[in-house]
């Protein structure tokens, strides 16, 4: 299905894109930090709908093709206080992104559904699951964390690169972009540089924003520990880390299938903080083995994908 646009309220409108058969069990995909819907790639989300999902994935607000909040800009010293512990920085919470995704189903006229979520959209994802658990039928949380500052941390060596302007330009956006997944991305698994600099001129054309990436920023610092939350969840549910990820710690991981109830935890050595497309059977193996233990799934093949 191409690219659509539905409004989900207070003025924010949600760009997104389906795959598979409408009456399948619907499958959400939430993406983290900067990223567009495209950071799903089209082989993971036709995986899936292979398995027997109707597949959705879209962009969160202040990315892609989604509203911009341009009303409220931010700078690098707001990020900084919010580091420190002021928690009045921010211009959104997970809240209202969670508040998003579920207004983008109400508008699909979708109740129930599957979750998943990767590194900011695994904390969206999160979120959802707490505060409408009777409409999530199963949790995939991919290289995340549950809010508590203690667990989940960023590598020292990361904050100069973080912080860095990017720069007026395409070109220089791009550039900097390959540098970030470069020292952020899967030491096993590296990345073809000529798909690293497709997809990030893609994501700078579909609608880049540097105070929207800042303002994502926000949110994630402000976040509340949701621990005691999770805690209290009873949903099918796995958590997938890679051991060499330096921008959410593999205590994040831990530390998520430690709070919930039964969840699968799985630690892959060689990953860091990406989506290797030599892993895809990996991450549809996992997401369909938790969406199975629900009973809501198409009666389909469970074999190896093809990468």
């Amino acid at each position: 299905m191409a690219e659509t646009t539905v409004s989900v309220g207070d003025g924010i409108d949600i760009c997104y894109e389906t795959f598979g058969d409408r009456s399948d069990p619907t499958m959400l995909l939430v993406m983290g930090l900067a990223g567009p819907m495209g950071w799903w790639s089209v082989e993971l989300c036709e995986a899936l709908a292979a398995r027997g999902y109707h597949v959705i994935r879209y962009d969160n607000r202040d990315t892609g093709a989604s509203t911009k909040q341009r009303e409220r800009r931010v700078n690098r010293s707001d990020i900084i206080r919010a580091f420190l512990g002021d928690h009045n920085r921010a211009v959104y919470t997970m809240s209202d992104l969670a508040g998003d995704a579920f207004g983008l189903l109400d508008a699909l006229d979708i109740d129930r559904f599957h979750l998943v979520g990767a590194s900011m959209g695994g904390m969206i994802a999160q979120t959802m699951a707490i505060e409408r658990p009777e409409r999530v039928r199963s949790l995939t949380s991919i290289m995340s964390t549950t809010g508590r500052r203690t667990v989940g941390w960023q590598h020292p060596k990361l904050l100069p690169a973080l912080l860095a302007r990017t720069g007026p330009t395409r070109g220089a956006y791009v550039e900097r972009t390959i540098r970030t997944q470069q020292l952020i991305g899967s030491p096993t698994f590296p990345p073809d540089l000529a798909e690293l600099r497709s997809r990030a001129e893609e994501t700078y054309d579909r609608g880049w924003s540097a105070s929207g990436v800042l303002r994502q920023m926000l949110a994630i610092l402000c976040q509340p520990d949701r621990t005691a939350e999770l805690e209290g969840l009873d949903i099918a549910t796995c958590v997938v880390h890679g051991l060499e990820d330096p921008l959410v710690h593999p205590s994040g991981g831990r530390a998520t299938a430690q709070a919930i109830p039964n969840a699968e935890l799985i630690l892959i050595p060689g990953l860091g903080h990406d989506l290797p497309r030599q892993l895809t059977p990996t991450f549809v193996d996992a997401i369909d083995r938790t969406a199975r233990r629900t009973g809501q799934a198409r009666s389909c093949p469970v074999g190896p994908v093809d990468q």
